[in-house]
């Protein structure tokens, strides 16, 4: 007879020993739940479909409170979150106000990374974003 081993919480954050410490995500997510949330871009407009913000920091706040207030109403916590995509205008700027951005995640969605990539992009479909994020939690 073999011991069942129980289940790990989930999402469980995989941050093996092999690879360099994660910053701000973790290398990889096992998730098992029931429903799978798949969460539209967002960049940082407002209630009036406007662009807010006019630094990156600021849209970036923007732009995940939206990402959140969508997993929200769909019943999920930003610990739910398993994948974080980030699309950036300028990857540079991006990695120069990486500290700021970490506090801000932090603030809002706590210490529970999901895994998350960066991606450069030409532009946005609102022309004064540069910044925008999508992903996808697992819920319970």
């Amino acid at each position: 007879m073999t011991a069942e081993r129980p289940d790990p919480p989930t999402p469980a954050r995989i941050n093996p020993p092999d690879l360099s410490p994660p910053a701000g995500f973790s290398h990889a997510v096992v998730a098992a739940g029931s429903r799978v949330v798949f969460l539209a871009g967002q960049t940082a407009l407002d209630t009036d479909g406007k662009v807010v913000g006019a630094t990156l920091p600021e849209q970036f706040e923007r732009a995940l409170t939206n990402l959140l207030t969508a997993l929200r109403a769909a019943g999920g916590t930003p610990a739910d979150l398993a994948r974080v995509t980030v699309y950036a205008t300028d990857v540079a700027a991006y990695r120069a106000h990486a500290p700021e951005l970490g506090r801000i995640w932090r603030r809002l969605a706590g210490r529970d990374y999901p895994a998350m990539a960066v991606v450069g992009a030409v532009r946005l479909w609102d022309e004064e974003a540069v910044v925008e994020l999508d992903g996808f939690a697992v819920l319970p």
